[in-house]
């Protein structure tokens, strides 16, 4: 899932939200979320599915890689 770390980022300071926020809204914590974002850790299905519910976006948008 290369990149997906750096869109999971943009993605929700684009929505205006705090990693904190968005770490309480999928029930997970700081630590997590930022371990994610870095790329020191794969998000799941179950994850990635919470992330787009909250950031309301497509698993498309989030999983496609740029050319």
């Amino acid at each position: 899932m290369k990149g997906i770390n750096k869109r999971i980022r943009a993605f929700r300071k684009l929505k205006g939200l705090t990693q904190q926020d968005l770490a309480d809204e999928i029930g997970v914590s700081v630590a997590v979320l930022g371990s994610v974002e870095r790329g020191n850790r794969d998000p799941d299905l179950i994850l990635l599915e919470k992330i787009c519910l909250a950031l309301q976006i497509d698993m498309d948008e989030l999983l496609k890689e740029e050319v």
